[in-house]
């Protein structure tokens, strides 16, 4: 029987992709592995179990936690300290032992045991110095890529895999840009089957939000729970623009993958919703409110945070023309998807989700 192991298979993404999986081969076996060092995975455990999913507790950090699962035929990694705020005020050890130590772990796994690989980085893999670069225009709610632009990889389509990619980025965009340069290696080195995703902001029900990652789920929790926002950097305004990917639309993609990984093993792409599903965070208040009926307080902090953008695109021309793959959900569907989850578990999710000054950058 085939078998698909998921590290960081009880997270946000790592989860959906499991039960996705389960339902598109529901003949072969998935495995999660995962540390639920975030708070709210442990929530996703009754849904794995319930779906036939084989659940180990155990963190990449640690060779024989995988060497404990057996041979997989698949391997996709999703475990990861998410924040591009890591390490700035504190030691550096976790982001750097479980996104780049832990991710080798993973690439050995698979090399030992002939597994393909599909890695989820990140768009964070592309420096500060160079985003923050873009030339941009401003209208009364959001920052707007300007036509004429400098750098290579940049159009009003968004960012492309030609971005350059030199420069400081945070150790977070490091560790995972070493991942993938890893991964490269050892899929020449030892024939590995490897795709990598760089993925953008997504969202989607069971997203646990916090203010330095899933800032969408973040912003709608804060209406649903009537607590105060604030905008951080670039004036306060609150202009900052992401693009935005249902979660449900990144699992549609990784199972397409799944299907084609021969034919497009060694790719790198840009993976999210792309100039048409992208929202400034002014924006993103008045859509939540209008669902909600809630207007929440909002304060404005001038002073940039460390690691901020003030905008990011991804220009997913590549991988759509690779695959066929689109996103399917706009803003607002993500939107509603999400509220409806907090309205109908309220109570379970209210103490995970509320509490602290609530902070929004980009």
């Amino acid at each position: 029987m085939a078998t698909t192991l998921i590290t960081g298979g009880a997270g946000f993404v790592g989860s959906h992709l499991a039960l996705a999986l389960r339902r598109h081969r529901p003949a072969e076996r998935v495995v999660v592995l995962d540390n639920l060092k975030r708070r709210g995975a442990e929530l996703n455990l009754p849904r794995l179990e319930g779906a036939g999913i084989a659940f180990h507790h155990g963190d990449i950090r640690n060779p024989d936690d995988l060497d404990a699962i057996g041979p997989a035929d698949l391997l996709i990694e999703c475990s990861a300290e998410p924040s591009v705020l890591a390490g700035y005020h504190g030691s550096p050890r976790y982001v750097l032992d479980t996104n780049l130590g832990g991710a080798v772990h993973c690439f050995d796994y698979a090399r030992r045991h002939h597994a393909d690989v599909i890695f989820l980085s990140t768009s964070r893999v592309y420096p500060l110095a160079h985003l923050t670069a873009i030339a941009l225009g401003e209208t009364a709610t959001r920052f707007e890529i300007a036509p004429e632009q400098s750098l290579p990889g940049i159009s009003p389509q968004g960012i492309s895999e030609a971005f350059p990619l030199d420069g400081p980025r945070s150790l977070y965009g490091a560790t995972k840009l070493c991942g993938e340069l890893v991964l490269q290696e050892f899929a020449a080195m030892y024939g590995i089957r490897a795709v990598i995703n760089r993925c953008g902001l997504i969202t989607g029900p069971w997203q646990m939000g916090k203010s330095d990652q899933g800032v969408v789920a973040l912003w709608m929790a804060r209406h649903v729970f009537g607590q105060p926002l604030t905008y951080i950097g670039y004036d306060g305004t609150g202009k900052q623009v992401r693009d935005m990917l249902h979660i449900a639309d990144l699992a549609d993609l990784v199972l397409m993958q799944i299907d084609q990984r021969e034919a497009l093993s060694g790719q790198v792409f840009n993976v999210g919703g792309g100039a048409e599903r992208s929202a400034s965070l002014c924006e993103l208040t008045a859509r939540c409110a209008a669902i909600t009926g809630t207007t929440v307080p909002i304060e404005s902090d001038p002073e940039d945070r460390p690691g901020d953008i003030p905008l990011y695109i991804s220009d997913c021309a590549k991988v759509t023309a690779a695959t066929g793959w689109r996103p399917r959900r706009d803003v607002d569907a993500m939107l509603d998807d999400l509220y409806r989850w907090m309205c109908d578990y309220r109570d379970t999710l209210r103490p995970i989700l509320v509490g602290g000054e609530i902070q929004g950058g980009a």
